[in-house]
């Protein structure tokens, strides 16, 4: 790492790229240990993460940051320790790089393989939540990539602190420790230069607000991965079990509310919002999650706050959640198709025709049964961790685990053929 001077993106981006090509010898058992010694090193520095971490939360409320916010930046021995375990879980998968897709020999005799290789070096954007540091560190490691991270100037002190244990890690174990970079520049303007480095980067993944998203997407020059925000609906059937249903959209709205795959959104059958609303009210008050509402909704509970067209295609990040009763499954679908943002949706239904109709009808990342949002997750998923969650249908699609940090290419081996 350079002391002193800051080093221009360009800079950091080209040490990334001449320093990534020597990642392609790495053995899996090689990567696995790094990924062990990483994990270790969370913990054997917790005390100065910590330290950091508190630098940047206090200095964030004081500039006015949202609470929500702060619950995404902030890092406690308990986050440290699942960082850590999310590094050694990605040391135990199977290693993607070198796999053979396929293989066939032609029929003048040409063998030609089919076969996993890294991108090469990705970008991360991401805001306010350290804990991406780490996963984007780890994944990249195990599929031989390098990366290049930029964090937000909220979370500097953090990051450089993360970033700063790794490298020393790295670099006493012999690892190319310059394959993994930390962006100087946390300025906005250096986004749009950072978005254009398609010369040294293969791929940009940016995480955050739309805002942030629709900017690289709309002005990057390296092909993106749109991670979408998550205006996540459950809809909930007239046959649904309605116990299992208000457990359920507890955990979706409260369980964590600042993150993606938090439930935004319920949309209720006519024929169960009578006897379902009024508990569902109850429950959700405790927690002090504030109800908007249709006027059907209103109705039935004089504490719901009536709803404006702006609440339908909200992602509150925060103790909001916003209620639409409908009369048929086919005008639950056609509103969460509305308003829906391809993250997640969920149905709860004890009836096969209607769970039949949700699932092959609504277009979604990921569409989830009688279960709670909040599992659209790489970590949930058995994926170790993930890079962030595709909206969109190419080159990746939902949580993104290691297959996804890869492309491949064809070895052709012949002996001595010529094309006519």
């Amino acid at each position: 790492m350079i002391q002193g001077n800051k080093r221009t993106i360009e800079q950091q981006c080209k040490i990334a790229k001449e320093a990534s090509i020597k990642l392609n010898t790495l053995s899996t058992q090689f990567k696995n240990l790094i990924l062990t010694k990483l994990a270790d090193s969370l913990l054997e520095n917790e005390n100065y993460i910590l330290t950091q971490n508190k630098l940047d939360i206090d200095n964030g409320r004081k500039n006015g940051m949202s609470e929500s916010l702060v619950d995404r930046l902030m890092l406690n021995s308990k986050r440290i320790t699942g960082c850590s375990n999310a590094l050694n879980s990605i040391a135990t998968l199977d290693d993607p790089v070198g796999k053979t897709l396929d293989g066939w020999e032609t029929l003048n005799g040409l063998k030609i393989k089919k076969i996993r290789v890294p991108l090469g070096v990705f970008g991360m954007i991401y805001e306010a939540r350290p804990n991406v540091t780490v996963d984007a560190i780890g994944l990249g490691i195990k599929t031989g990539n390098g990366i290049v991270l930029r964090g937000s100037s909220s979370a500097y002190q953090t990051n450089r602190a993360i970033v700063t244990v790794f490298e020393n890690t790295l670099r006493d174990n012999g690892y190319p420790v310059e394959s993994v970079q930390l962006l100087d520049d946390t300025s906005r303007e250096g986004v749009q230069v950072f978005v254009r480095m398609k010369d040294y980067l293969d791929l940009i993944i940016p995480r955050g607000g739309a805002g942030l998203i629709n900017s690289v997407v709309d002005t990057a020059t390296v092909p993106t991965i749109e991670t979408g925000t998550g205006n996540c609906h459950i809809y909930v059937d007239s046959r649904a079990k309605i116990d299992q249903s208000l457990k359920i959209i507890l955990n979706a709205k409260t369980h964590r509310t600042s993150v993606c795959n938090s439930c935004e959104s319920l949309v209720i059958h006519k024929d169960i919002a009578k006897d379902i609303l009024p508990k569902l009210v109850d429950t959700l008050s405790v927690e002090g999650v504030e109800i908007r509402g249709c006027e059907k909704a209103c109705k039935l509970s004089p504490s719901i706050i009536p709803a404006d067209e702006n609440d339908w295609g909200t992602e509150y990040l925060d103790l909001i959640i916003s209620v639409k009763i409908v009369d048929t499954i086919e005008e639950a679908i056609d509103h969460i198709q509305e308003y829906g943002t391809k993250h997640t949706e969920a149905i709860l239904s004890e009836d096969y025709d209607s769970i039949q109709l949700f699932t092959k009808l609504v277009d979604a990342s990921a569409v989830l049964v009688n279960t709670s949002t909040r599992f659209t997750d790489g970590e949930m998923f058995g994926f170790g961790a993930e890079i962030g969650i595709s909206t969109q249908k190419l080159h990746a699609r939902g949580p993104m685990g290691l297959p996804e940090l890869t492309s491949y290419k064809y070895i052709v081996e012949g002996s001595g053929q010529i094309r006519d």
